[in-house]
This record gives structure tokens, sequence and C-alpha cells, in this order.
């Protein structure tokens, strides 16, 4: 591997928001970004991927509500939130006075309910990118959830659309537990959608032995962290293969710069860190970090050159510019004079 010789371009451009850098957080995993200012400025992120909001305040589902499994977590949490007039009078002010960036995160239960948070954050400050969470039932059609109807999915984001300003891109965000989901994907983009968050957590369950009951109160919940990454890898290579002019942000069980690589390389824009964080609150500037080291060493000047790389034909390659010539060191022998080589097992001189 070369090592990295150039600063590399982080910036990248999400369905039209501009962001300093492709690494985001998860929606839920942090809230609005108080928890991570701690432990790194939440302004040094591409952005802050809000929680789900909705039009009212929800209380979320009985406890227990999260539950550990191999390589994830399983999460039940019901989208607890204070409602969307707490959350612009509180959370986005506060996103704004930390030079955040925010993607906020809106789920309803209609149609309707999607259109009006839609309304009431579309000049919010702090915005510059609307997430629209459909994996939430929907209560007008037996509680099946938008993100697994193409038809249902495409009404939300088309009512979406029409409420947010042109500049500001609208977000849909995927269910894993769909057949197709590049079908799903084309009829959010075909609504006005301008990009796709792929994916959401998938459901699972656990059951406790002794109890011989299930975990959690809510009996399912969402999967995630490390176990559904080549799901969610699969996801946005399908996606990008079928549909390579939707800007994509990649999220599910990243936890290193170089399974962030993995998300750009299939095609994603940006990518967001969420379970992570839960055991490394400095996970996502970390990644970031780790990622602009790993694009560097590959030989890639701009992360915009690698977004889809992996996608390219047969001997295409990456023209990788040679390292620079060590500097000469007068008083160092050289190895036309005899010097031994530094590959030596024992040898001091490291060269």
């Amino acid at each position: 591997m070369t090592l990295a010789t150039h600063p590399v371009k982080m910036t990248t451009d999400l369905a039209g928001a501009v962001l300093p850098n492709p690494v985001l957080t998860a929606s839920g995993c942090a809230a609005a970004g108080r928890e991570l200012q701690p432990f790194a400025p939440v302004s040094a992120l591409g952005a802050v991927v809000t929680k789900s909001v909705t039009l009212r305040p929800r209380a979320g589902r009985p406890t227990p509500r999260m539950a550990e499994t191999p390589s994830g977590m399983l999460n039940s949490i019901g989208l607890q939130n204070p409602g969307v007039d707490a959350f612009l009078a509180h959370d986005l002010p506060w996103l704004a006075e930390h030079d955040a960036r925010a993607v906020v995160s809106i789920a309803g239960g209609s149609v309707a309910e999607y259109a009006e948070l839609a309304r009431r954050i579309a000049h919010a400050p702090a915005l510059v990118a609307v997430e629209v969470n459909i994996s939430c039932p929907n209560v007008e059609s037996r509680g099946e959830v938008f993100a697994c109807d193409p038809l249902a999915a495409s009404r939300v984001l088309a009512a979406v659309r029409a409420e947010i300003p042109a500049v500001v891109p609208v977000l849909a965000k995927l269910s894993p537990d769909v057949t197709d989901v590049v079908a799903v994907a084309r009829a959010c983009a075909d609504a006005g959608a301008d990009g796709l968050t792929l994916v959401n957590t998938m459901l699972g369950l656990v059951i406790d032995p002794d109890t011989m009951r299930p975990v959690l109160g809510g009996v399912t919940g969402g999967l995630s962290g490390p176990a559904i990454m080549p799901v969610a890898l699969r996801c946005v290579w399908q996606v990008h293969a079928a549909l390579p002019s939707v800007p994509i942000l990649g999220v599910g069980g990243i936890r290193t710069g170089l399974d962030a690589l993995q998300f750009v390389l299939a095609g994603a824009s940006a990518i967001s860190v969420g379970t992570a964080v839960f055991g490394d609150p400095s996970a996502p500037v970390r990644v970031l970090a780790e990622l602009e080291t790993a694009l560097g060493e590959r030989g890639f000047t701009a992360v915009a050159d690698a977004i889809g790389y992996a996608h390219r034909d047969p001997g295409v390659e990456l023209v990788v510019p040679p390292p620079p010539a060590p500097a000469t060191d007068p008083a160092r022998p050289s190895a036309a004079a005899g010097a031994r080589p530094s590959w030596r097992l024992g040898e001091e001189d490291l060269w």
C-alpha cells in the first residue's frame, strides 16, 4: 500500500448539500448532538443527523428497550422525542450556535403528518437536509410500514418535497427489510427525493432463555451494529448500480475508517456512524481521520473520486502517485557504499 503523500480533499456533495467532510452521525444514536460535544466539536463533522422528530411528543415503547446481540444491538425506543415544537425551540438553535450542520430526521404516521412536519422545519436554523424516516407504520393502511411499499413511500416523499425549499435536499431513509430495495429507491427518487439513506435497522428479536419471554418490552426491535454492515453495504451497492446519479448516505455497522471506505467505494457520497458511539463517543471524528488516511494511502486526492470506485470497469485502475524519494543524509552510508539492507532482522537503522 502506498503511504499518503498529499492531503485529501474531504468535501462532499450530498444531494446538493455541500459538506466539509463525508462523516455524519446516525439518527437516534446521538440525539441532537449535545452528548457528543464533550468528546469532539459537532462542527467538526460533516453534519449531525438528529433523532427522528414527530409532530407531537412521544413517550416511546415500554421497557426494556435495548438488548445486546452478537456484533450488534436491538433497540425498541419507539421514536421517543419531545415533539417538533420543543425540537425547534431548543435543539436546532443549539446546533446553530455550535456551527453544526443539521440533517433533520422526521417521522409520521400519515402522509399529512409528514407534510406538516416538513412545513414546520422548512426554514429552521442549521438545516442542510431533511431525512425522511419512512420505517414507520402507515395508520391509513393497516399499519403497513411506508418503506415496504413503493407507492406509499413515494407519496410521503412527494408530500415532503413539496414543502421543503428546493435548495434543501430531501433524503429518503429506506429499510433493508424488503424484497427489492431498488424498487423502493426508484419510487422515492421518481417522487422527488434528492438522495437516499441506506439503510435503517433490520427487524429482530431476542428471547431470554431464563424467563422464556422476549427481552424487549416491545417484543421486536431494530438490529444495528457490525452485524448488519454486509446487508447495508449490499443495499448501497445495488442502489448505486441501478441509480448511479442518486446520492447515497450509507449507514449500518460502521466502526472504522476502512468500514467507511467500503461504503464510499460501493457508491455512498457520505456515511453515518451510529451504534459505534455507544462504546466510543469520539467514533465519528476517529472514523473521519481514519477514512482520510485510507483514501490517501490508496492514491485518492479527493473523496469524490472514490465514490462508487468499486463499480469501475475491469482493467480500470487508479494511477497511484509514487512516494517521495527519501531525504539524503550525508552522514548515513548509502546502499551502494556497502550499507547493510535495512530489512534485515536486528537492523537498527530503519530507513
